[in-house]
Formats: structure tokens, sequence, C-alpha cells
């Protein structure tokens, strides 16, 4: 094709040149597509091979009409003939010409320009929406070519592939590989370590009764903090970073200030031991963060305002010792119990009386529920921090900024999402905001589910079990992604990296392992050196380091 303004001259966009090759220069393998405009139809003058030349599928066209929608589900663009063997890589270059036309780069002669302007470009992954038989429609992720998605959702070649694209992180976090801290100074097993939402911050709580504060630059202790009389259990940073508070067996919740180590209340919670803490998120209720939610093994959840001291709402209906409680996105709490259910609660309302008011019971499993996680986890827990450590001038430009970060989150439209693990081996995915039936049932693993986590973009979730292995799922439609085998003991806990791409998981076989998501076969990394089984795992949020601790009384940080 030739420009219609200057005849003759080869018409480009994007650094990419739209007159033999899908990209130019930035594609020395030149797939063979042959096109007129980045809209229009495409061929492929290569009768359907890949490009190493084989022929995966004889069976399948050449080429499929795809028509690419943003997550508003708006179209982009014409629809497309592609060349069956496209993938991510190719068709990101597609949607990156489509929504920047007028990117223009004819002037740069300089490769390594044009090779750096390539990699910061956003990466994209592309969902296609298959219809079941039950007449349910899954979103399920491309991960290779469009010939094996085809084949392995048995798709028609006949109709138009809808293809939606979500863009991904465009920062990559490096992998931990070596540890570069070992911190002695717990007495007992150490249950619990966590970041604090901007990732300057460590703090660590476990049998000996004590909270520690670290610092994270220097892998020194900053405070040493003795107010509880029993086992800490549970620990949550609040989303601003400004309070952390930490709950005990004997029912005590203790507010602490990060930087001076020091007590702001002691609160007689319940009657038993706590079993889980959640804060509100920042972007609700104008960003003060003073509210949060406790679980206990007395059956009860409630509702504290740590500025007042006061209970604004007891969560009362369960049967039995409430395992997990989750603070979501949407102004709703959730609670899973050891009597098979889960309960969804109201967090507002116009009046008092609206507070804590049970909206729906989700039923399903056979057993005891032992975790949940939200698609929204990570958004909430970070509030308005990112991998940019950004320092905020004021708290109302800090709430803005979370706010902007939570509707980013949501732009995809779709509902909060719930997934629930048990002590009968099963996963339940749920839209619990609008749904008290379950979307799906995973089965796989074969033995109790201990821990869940989604990633922070909710691609995937990771579950980890008595079973000594971790499974990957979607996170959109629940399909079964992987199954990450290598530990020989338990799974206690998985956490991601703040790009996505990589998980780790702490094990009873005293290791973490580093696993490469999605396509891992094998652990990346094994991290070794801790001398007993590793109960906690954290993942700063900034994607720095991870912290690891053990029964062995020592927490090791973990760096690239």
């Amino acid at each position: 094709m030739t420009d219609p303004n200057n005849s003759g001259a080869p018409k480009t966009t994007g650094g990419i040149a739209w007159s033999g090759s899908m990209v130019g220069a930035a594609n020395p393998q030149n797939l063979g597509y042959r096109y007129s405009t980045a809209t229009k139809r495409y061929k492929r003058s290569t009768n359907g091979l890949t490009g190493d030349g084989s022929n995966p599928d004889a069976n399948l066209p050449s080429s499929l009409v795809v028509q690419f929608n943003n997550r508003d589900g708006d179209s982009v663009g014409n629809q497309v003939d592609l060349p069956i063997g496209s993938d991510c890589d190719d068709m990101g270059l597609l949607v990156h010409a489509l929504l920047h036309p007028d990117d223009d780069s004819d002037d740069d002669d300089d490769d390594k320009k044009k090779k750096k302007e390539q990699q910061l470009r956003t990466p994209y992954t592309f969902y296609a929406k298959v219809q079941r038989d039950d007449g349910t429609t899954d979103e399920i992720e491309l991960t290779s070519t469009i010939a094996d998605l085809v084949r392995s959702q048995q798709i028609s070649t006949e109709d138009v592939l809808q293809l939606t694209y979500h863009p991904l992180a465009a920062y990559r976090v490096r992998p931990v590989t070596r540890c570069t801290d070992t911190l002695p100074g717990h007495t007992e097993a150490i249950l619990h370590v966590s970041y604090s939402p901007d990732g300057r911050h460590l703090a660590s709580g476990g049998g000996d009764t004590t909270v520690r504060f670290w610092d994270v630059n220097t892998g020194t202790p900053r405070h040493t903090c003795s107010a509880h009389g029993d086992h800490v259990l549970g620990t949550a940073w609040s989303p601003d970073g400004k309070r952390f508070a930490s709950a005990d067996r004997r029912g005590v919740l203790i507010l602490w200030d990060p930087k001076t180590g020091r007590a702001l209340a002691t609160i007689k919670a319940h009657a038993k031991w706590i079993t889980s803490l959640s804060w509100e998120p920042m972007h609700a209720n104008g960003g003060k963060c003073e509210r949060l939610v406790t679980s206990s093994k007395d059956g009860l959840a409630k509702i504290w305002n740590v500025r007042t001291r006061r209970c604004e709402a007891t969560l009362a209906g369960h049967a039995d010792s409430v395992e997990c409680v989750r603070w979501g996105g949407e102004g709703l709490i959730y609670t899973a119990s050891r009597d098979r259910l889960i309960k969804v609660w109201g967090a507002d309302g116009p009046t008092s009386k609206d507070v804590g008011k049970l909206v729906r019971t989700l039923k399903g499993h056979a057993h005891r529920i032992n975790t949940l996680a939200l698609s929204c986890d990570y958004v909430c827990r970070t509030g308005p921090y990112d991998h940019r450590c950004t320092k905020f001038a004021s708290d109302e430009e800090a709430y803005r900024a979370a706010l902007a970060k939570y509707d980013a989150f949501k732009a995809a439209g779709e509902p909060e999402r719930l997934v629930s693990g048990s002590d009968d081996f099963t996963i339940y995915l749920w839209h619990p905001t609008d749904n008290r039936h379950p979307v799906k049932r995973l089965t796989g693993h074969q033995q109790a589910v201990n821990h869940i986590a989604f990633s922070p973009d909710g691609r995937y979730f990771a579950s980890g079990s008595f079973d000594k292995k971790v499974k990957i799922w979607s996170g959109k439609s629940g399909d079964f992604v992987n199954t990450l085998t290598g530990h020989v003991g338990a799974v206690y806990q998985v956490a991601w990296s703040n790009d996505s791409r990589y998980l780790v998981s702490a094990s009873k076989d005293s290791t973490a392992k580093l696993w490469e998501i999605p396509s891992c076969k094998r652990a990346r990394e094994t991290l070794p050196g801790h001398h007993d089984e590793v109960y906690a795992l954290d993942w700063s949020p900034n994607g720095s380091c991870v912290a690891t601790g053990s029964k062995d009384r020592t927490i090791k940080i973990w760096k690239h």
C-alpha cells in the first residue's frame, strides 16, 4: 500500500510497516502477513503454516475473522482476517496500532530506539467468549495461538471470533532468587509477615506474643511490641499504612502506630480467639481508614471503629467458628465458617441499622471453609500505592488516588468475584454481589485447600493445599490452568508479585518456591535456607522483595 499523500512511499503506523510484514523491522522473523491497513482484512501467504513451517492442524483454515473489543464491549477497528497461528504478541502489536493510528516514527532510523519504544508498549492479553452446552458464557484466555484456542474450546471457524483485550502491567518485577537478609529475634514460630501498602515497612507476629516492626532497607528491627498475652494469630495493615492491627488467641485486638511502635488501643474484641482481620478499603467512606472487621472462633464477626474504639455492628448468624473474613470493594463483608456457609453482610447504608445487615447466604461446600479471596484484594490492600512508591502531600490526595485506582480496576465492568476453599477438597467461584448461587465448582485437589490468592490483575487465582500442590485457575471463568508440582510437604500460603507474572509458595518442606505464571512446568527457583516449616509469606507491594517466616523463628528476605 502507498500513502495517497506521498505516492510511492510505504505507509507506516506506530513503527509498523504496512507494506508486507506485520511489524516491519520490529519483527525480524516476518511471519508473512499481508494487508492494506490496520483495520482491514488480513491475509497470509504461507497457507496456514506457522513461523517454523509446520502445520499443526491441516483441518483448520489458514485464517479466522476476528473482532477486537475493549473491556467495555466496544469494538476497536473493523473485523480482520488473522492467520490461525497468531499469538498474543502478534495481536498486541495490532491492537497497539489500532489504538494509536497517529503514532508515527518515520523519522526514527535508530534501531535501538525503536526496540526500546517497542518494549515500552503496553502488553495485552486476550479473552474469547465461549458458549457452553448449558447456555452459560465463559471468558477463556488465549495463552498461545488462535489455533490452540479453536482446538481446545471447539470454536467454530465459520463465526467471527470476538476477542476482548486486557492491558497487562507495563513494568516487570524481577524474580527473587537469593536470600539477602536473615532476621532473628522472635523466640517462637512466626505465624505472620506482612509488608505495608507502600512496601516501606515489614511487620511480623507469632507464637512469642510479640509484634515486631522491621526496617526494610537495613534488615534491622525498629520496634518490638509486647502488649499481647498470647499467640498473635492475625495481623493487618490499614490501606493508608498509618495503623497496624494485631489479634491474639485471647480475643484481644491491639492497634499500633508503626512509626513509634506505640499501642494506640487495646480492645477485648471477642470471647474466643480471633481468626481473621480485614480493613475497610481506602476508596470507601471518604478514605478515612478507620473501620475494620474481625472474625472469631466464638462464631461472630464484628465491625470496629478504630477512632472511637467502639463496635459498630455484630455480625451474628453462623453456627460455628468464623474462619475467615474479607471486606470487599463494593461495600460488602464476607464471612466463611466451619458451618459450611459464607454470609454476605452490608457494611454501609443510609442508617446505622443497615450496617451489618445480612444480604445473602452462599451455600455449596460440604465441609468447613478455610479461606476466602476476592478479585479486588490487592487493590483494596494497597490503597493509593503502586510500584512507584509515590508519596502523597495530603490525605485527600491519597484518597483520590485510591479511588482512581479502584475505578481503573473496575473498568472491566465485571462483578466482584469471590473464591472459597474448603476441607471438602473443592473450591467455589462466586459472584456474591448479585447472586447466591456459585458460578462454578472446582475440583482437583486431593486434600484440604489451605489458602487462595487472586493475582493483582484478577486474571488468575492460585490455591495451595495439603496435597503438596499449587493449582492455577482462571480468575474469570474458574477454568483449570496449571498444576505446580515440586513441594514435598503441605503448601501453607501463596503470594503474587504485583505484576501478576510470578507466584511464590511456602511449604511444610521448609522451602519456598518461585513459579512463573501461567506457563511454568516446574519451579523457576527454590528458595531454601529455613530449618523448619515455612508458615508465613508476603511479596512486597512494590515488587522489590519477598519475606518468609518460619517455625525456625527467623524471617528471611529474598531479592533478585
